[in-house]
């Protein structure tokens, strides 16, 4: 019986994501195409017009949850955070739930969360463009075998995606990365970089996406704020989500004063040319990761 309620709840709640999600949708693509008019004033009227349509979106997936999902997620949102100030936010990734939670704790909170998203992702019919319309920054990125090949076009996947975030010079944005690139498996703890570094409940770090974002941005960015999002109860999926099983979240939130980095030389712009550099910022963020490792550890003895 309860296998039926928990089915029941769970088609509801979908289909009125569903819903929710067309009826966004429409205004989003309807103020994008106006968009494509090159003038310069109305193109960041309606990219704060299309931001609030993404984030209403939210806010109705977020009542959704309240009625069906009924999850508590206890954490520690630090109040000095603002919609008017510019943040990279970094995150463990276990699940597509993952994105749910993150945008349900930062809508209103900090600007709408935007993705890092791979150039040829442009030409997906209506998202491509929805895409662009919400600002999402597309970027450029070739491979070391394709750089050898092409020699002439090293540091042209940088200067596109730098070009592609000049829209974000005077208008605030919070850029959200999953650092280890890949969702969580206990499989993958048998990847040698992770098994090096010791870790249980997260996996390897990959520098190369966030010193992508500091180097676009610049030191526009105001800080890094950093997730750890635990789920006592185990990993769930997304329909666990929907149907009410996953009764309660922590997530635990810090930041990290961009300005800190710089400073103490932990990152600085010539990440991409200066291999020394690499492993220094490697390193700070194996750290960073190791201390996020032992705080999911120490939930899961709490819990």
């Amino acid at each position: 019986m309860k296998s039926i309620f928990y089915c029941i709840n769970g088609s509801v709640a979908v289909s009125l994501y569903f819903l929710n999600t067309i009826f966004w949708f429409i205004p989003i693509i309807f103020l994008s195409l106006f968009k494509l008019i090159p003038l310069r004033t109305s193109q960041t009227w309606l990219s704060k017009l299309v931001d609030q349509c993404a984030t209403n979106w939210i806010s109705i997936n977020t009542f959704n949850q309240y009625i069906f999902s009924r999850t508590q997620i206890e954490t520690n949102l630090p109040h000095k955070l603002s919609d008017d100030k510019w943040y990279l936010v970094i995150a463990n990734h276990q699940s597509w739930v993952d994105i749910l939670v993150l945008q349900r704790i930062f809508n209103r909170k900090i600007p709408f969360l935007k993705f890092f998203l791979k150039h040829n992702l442009i030409y997906v019919p209506f998202l491509g463009l929805a895409w662009w319309g919400l600002d999402f920054p597309f970027m450029k990125r070739y491979s070391r075998a394709f750089l050898k090949k092409n020699p002439h076009l090293r540091g042209k996947d940088l200067e596109t995606t730098k070009k592609a975030c000049q829209k974000f010079e005077n208008t605030p944005v919070s850029i959200m990365n999953f650092v280890e690139g890949t969702r969580f498996q206990p499989l993958k703890l048998k990847h040698p970089n992770t098994a090096k570094l010791g870790l249980k409940n997260t996996l390897a770090p990959k520098s190369g996406g966030i010193a992508f974002v500091l180097n676009a941005m610049g030191q526009r960015l105001t800080e890094i704020v950093n997730v750890t999002i635990y789920y006592p109860k185990g990993i769930p999926n997304y329909w666990d989500f929907a149907c009410g099983r996953v009764k309660y979240i922590k997530v635990e939130i810090d930041t990290i004063n961009v300005k800190t980095l710089y400073a103490q030389g932990y990152y600085s712009d010539k990440y991409f040319d200066c291999e020394k550099q690499k492993i220094q910022f490697q390193t700070y963020l194996n750290k960073l990761w190791q201390e996020k490792d032992a705080r999911l550890a120490a939930m899961q003895e709490k819990s």
